[in-house]
C-alpha cells in the first residue's frame, strides 16, 4: 500500500502506512525509506541517529524477551512453590525479578505516535482555539503524543508541549 501511495504521489499515506508496518516489524529497511521520504518533503519527526537503531533493535526484541521473562517468572513461581522450604532471600530475589518484569511491561514499552493527517494542521501553546499559535505542521509530520485533553492531543513539537486538535492527527497504534 506505501508503494502504490508514493507512486500516486500521497506521501503521507505512503508514511502513515510504512509507520504501520514499522510499528508491526520494525526494521531498518523501512526506516530508511521512511526519513527518505520525510527528507525529501522536508518533514519534521523523523531521526536517523544512533539513538533511534538502538531503539528499533530494542523493539525487534520486545516480545520475545517478554516472553522470555515471564516465562521464567513462571518457572520461577512452580520452584519456590515445589520447594516448600525456600528461604526468605529466595522469595525476595523472586519479587525483585517480579518487580523488574513489571517495570520492563509498564515503563519500556514504545511510546504513542502520531502523523498529521491533515496539511496546514495548527500546533496551539495550550489546549484552546485561543491559546498561542506556536506553528503549522505539513502532513506527514511525525510527533510524540503525551496525553490528550478533549478534543486535542498534547504532543511533543521540538522538545516543547504543544497541541494538535484530534481529527488532524492520525495515531499509530
Amino acid at each position: 500500500m506505501a508503494y502504490i501511495q508514493e507512486g500516486l504521489g500521497h506521501y503521507p499515506a505512503a508514511l502513515y502506512y510504512l509507520s504501520l508496518a514499522q510499528r508491526r516489524q520494525p526494521s531498518y529497511a523501512t526506516w530508511r525509506k521512511m526519513t527518505e521520504l520525510a527528507q525529501s518533503y522536508r518533514l519534521a519527526g523523523y531521526p536517523d541517529t544512533w539513538r533511534t537503531k538502538l531503539l528499533i533493535t530494542f523493539r525487534r526484541y520486545y516480545y520475545t524477551l517478554l516472553q522470555g521473562l515471564l516465562i521464567g517468572a513462571v518457572l520461577g513461581a512452580v520452584l519456590l512453590l515445589v520447594r516448600r522450604g525456600a528461604t526468605r532471600p529466595w522469595w525476595l530475589a523472586y519479587g525483585l525479578y517480579l518487580a523488574f518484569v513489571g517495570f520492563y511491561l509498564n515503563f519500556l514499552r514504545s511510546s504513542q505516535v502520531g502523523l498529521v493527517a491533515r496539511p496546514h494542521a495548527a500546533l496551539m501553546g495550550g489546549p484552546s482555539a485561543g491559546a498561542t499559535w506556536l506553528t503549522t505542521a505539513r502532513a506527514g509530520d511525525r510527533l510524540l503524543v503525551r496525553d490528550q485533553q478533549d478534543i486535542w492531543y498534547r504532543v511533543e513539537w521540538r522538545n516543547r508541549d504543544a497541541y494538535i486538535r484530534r481529527n488532524d492527527l492520525l495515531l499509530l497504534d
